[in-house]
């Protein structure tokens, strides 16, 4: 018999700054370590105002980790040390493993009425794989899956499985599901989910009540679920929409500081000192 997830914990995105002087909200980050296991953070830059995103986040190294940015609004610009350069538009994917190291910026700008929104989510590579090459995958809009149910559930399926319908990326360590999910007003939708694995729902638009509780959840509202087999979500007279990220705990030591994350203090020490000594990039 299937298992309906509970609700473990419930957080409100916080004010921080980031970069060059980004203002955004970060749902999770390091002080929750390692309860989001495989996930490491997860950041939202929404905003219609440039000067809270303009500075963007000049060349910086990533060793260890996958950062996935996901557009809603407006587009960001990347380049880095291996030449690539390209631009993530609203509603397409970049999903980053950074692996043995990478250099690079990424630089924000708004759409025609200066607004610019969009999620990064860090995750995790099993200490078996952090020495691997690094990759991009760069997803479009329309590269992305989705799909529209009886009941008016949208899901759009960056990453992960839903029957025979795959997402647009993968080949990725820990297995996630990433879905962006829109539920109309008056419906009740139940997520499968596979059992074992973390999982969490991030709101971005709208209110809907999770898991039967008796409190609803709205915009920059992340949700961390026990384990389970399900997760269900009600609406009553307003829409919800929200992301929802789940992937196969990892279940090794963390050393982290800034962009970088490895699992032991000696080779977190090693990565900065390469990249100091100019050896950073294999």
């Amino acid at each position: 018999m299937a298992i309906s997830r509970k609700i473990r914990k419930v957080f409100i995105s916080q004010p921080t700054i980031e970069g060059a002087g980004v203002f955004l909200k970060r749902a999770f980050g390091f002080s929750q370590v390692p309860l989001f296991d495989p996930f490491l953070l997860l950041d939202d830059f929404r905003s219609n105002n440039p000067a809270d995103y303009f500075k963007g986040f000049p060349w910086h190294p990533h060793r260890g980790i996958e950062t996935i940015t996901y557009m809603l609004e407006g587009k960001v610009e990347h380049q880095d040390s291996m030449g690539n350069h390209g631009v993530i538009r609203a509603g397409g994917v970049q999903w980053m493993t950074a692996g043995r190291g990478i250099i690079h910026q990424e630089m924000p700008s708004g759409d025609e009425h200066g607004v610019m929104g969009g999620f990064q989510l860090w995750a995790n590579i099993p200490a078996s794989q952090k020495m691997y090459p690094p990759r991009y995958q760069d997803i479009t809009a329309g590269e992305i899956p989705r799909l529209q149910l009886e009941n008016g559930v949208e899901i759009s399926i960056i990453c992960g499985k839903i029957g025979q319908t795959e997402g647009a990326v993968n080949d990725i360590a820990i297995d996630p599901q990433y879905l962006d999910i829109t539920i109309p007003s008056g419906i009740s939708y139940t997520h499968q989910l596979t059992k074992g694995y973390t999982a969490f729902a991030y709101v971005i638009e709208g209110k809907g009540v999770f898991c039967l509780h008796d409190k609803p959840c709205s915009n920059e509202t992340l949700i961390l679920f026990d384990d389970g087999d399900t997760v269900t979500v009600t609406t009553e007279d307003t829409p919800i929409r929200f992301l929802l990220v789940s992937g196969r705990p990892l279940n090794e030591p963390i050393a982290w500081h800034g962009p970088i994350v490895m699992n032991s203090q000696a080779e977190l020490s090693r990565a900065f000192e390469e990249y100091q000594n100019g050896t950073f990039l294999k």
